[in-house]
């Protein structure tokens, strides 16, 4: 069947965040195009901030994705404290981590639950997967729910959280606020421990990519809110640098942009953080992960269902970690002075790292904005990906092929409305 011109479409991917297409096109043998398409209409968040008060961007920018706004406003929060010359008081750092931590436990059990789990065990959907593993998926739900726990009760609710400002946070739980919720997690951490087992025991192709690999890194612990950057060929820099070595360009068939590494295509997410700072994980997940075959990195896109597993884990420990050193801060945030200047921040949301860029004026209102989402970031790698999964797999059928490229799609867990949007808007008028 190799010898033949084909081409492949999907209109609309299943199972993944937000709305994108498929296109391959293979001529003569060999694989002409592979395109991730993504066509949502641009969402101009960056525009939306300008002329806003330096004080705004937590609140706006969570708007941009229900699944990981915490990232979003951790991201902002760190650019616009960076630029102002403010610390948290360490109380506070450690309540942001907390939050971030249940983002990380919501994000991750939905995709490895309800949307990759189906492509390992032969369902359509998470629905027709029920039906037979109902024990598994109610343990996932318990998992993502102990997840969603933590947003409410820190960020006043689980979608686009209202409690979280420049500085720290509008108000701060008090210690017996957070009995019930670690018994919740302490449950979930068993579910946890319990799905990881028993995902190491799943068939993965032999697959491994050589891609540059970038995390934010931390040298003292796992690198979750902030941290510098680092890359898998030993490059690192800070924040502030992330413009110096990371272009975007815009490709005829994406309104999400394509991201470079000093030139070269790289990848950020899951199998970056674990390969970069898997020998800064706590005991039990470091445990679980040697349990479950990863060693002490992974570069393999189908195994990305064990690094998030074993991050979910890592998660819920260092959830009930902090909750057990948890004391009242002594104010809710601290008072931060706007300055003129460039503000840079990066974290780790569940897919990726997260970058935003904010110039500040003296009176505190904001002139321009950049944002820069891990999806983005990784569609070079995914096309690249798709191009060599279809060069070695041109003797399956097209509907065979088909669903491998959306399997190898969704390795990514790609959040494609966070990505959509321009690098500019020229319109010539005639």
């Amino acid at each position: 069947m190799s010898h033949r011109s084909r081409q492949l479409r999907v209109s609309s991917l299943a199972r993944v965040e937000g709305e994108g297409a498929l296109r391959i096109v293979v001529s003569d043998g060999a694989v002409k195009r592979a395109e991730l398409n993504i066509y949502e209409p641009p969402r101009f968040f960056e525009a939306f901030l300008r002329g806003r008060a330096y004080t705004e961007p937590p609140d706006i920018t969570a708007r941009i994705c229900g699944i990981c706004p915490v990232a979003y406003q951790t991201s902002a929060c760190n650019a616009i404290e960076q630029l102002c010359g403010v610390e948290l008081d360490p109380p506070l750092a450690r309540l942001r981590r907390l939050l971030y931590c249940g983002e990380w436990i919501s994000s991750h059990s939905l995709h490895i639950y309800l949307l990759h789990l189906p492509d390992f065990l032969g369902y359509p959907d998470a629905i027709t997967l029920a039906a037979d593993h109902r024990e598994l998926v109610e343990q996932g739900l318990a998992v993502k729910k102990a997840g969603n726990a933590v947003l409410e009760l820190i960020g006043g609710r689980s979608i686009h959280p209202i409690n979280v400002r420049v500085g720290g946070f509008y108000s701060v739980p008090s210690p017996t606020d957070f009995a019930p919720l670690a018994e919740q997690l302490r449950r979930a951490l068993d579910y946890a421990v319990h799905t990881a087992r028993w995902a190491g025991g799943l068939e993965f192709p032999d697959v491994e990519l050589n891609h540059d690999l970038l995390a934010v890194s931390d040298p003292h612990r796992y690198a979750i809110e902030s941290g510098d950057i680092h890359s898998s060929t030993g490059l690192a820099f800070s924040t502030a640098e992330f413009p110096d070595h990371i272009a975007e360009d815009q490709v005829p068939h994406s309104t999400a942009l394509h991201a470079t590494l000093d030139g070269r295509r790289y990848l950020t997410g899951p199998l970056a953080r674990y390969t970069l700072n898997s020998t800064l994980l706590s005991p039990m997940a470091s445990q679980v992960a040697t349990e479950i075959g990863l060693g002490s990195e992974c570069r393999n896109p189908f195994r990305s269902i064990l690094v998030r597993a074993v991050e979910v884990v890592y998660a819920i420990d260092e959830a009930l970690r902090l909750i057990q050193d948890y004391e009242t801060p002594s104010r809710a945030a601290v008072h931060v002075t706007p300055r003129a200047g460039t503000g840079h921040g990066v974290s780790e949301a569940p897919r990726g790292l997260l970058y935003h860029r904010y110039d500040v004026d003296a009176d505190g209102i904001i002139g321009s904005a950049d944002i820069v989402p891990p999806t983005s970031q990784n569609q070079a790698a995914i096309e690249d990906d798709l191009r060599r999964v279809v060069t070695d797999h041109l003797d399956l059928d097209d509907a065979a092929l088909t669903a491998l490229c959306e399997r190898t799609i969704r390795n990514y867990d790609p959040c494609i409305s966070c990505s959509a949007h321009f690098l500019t808007l020229d319109v010539v008028r005639r």
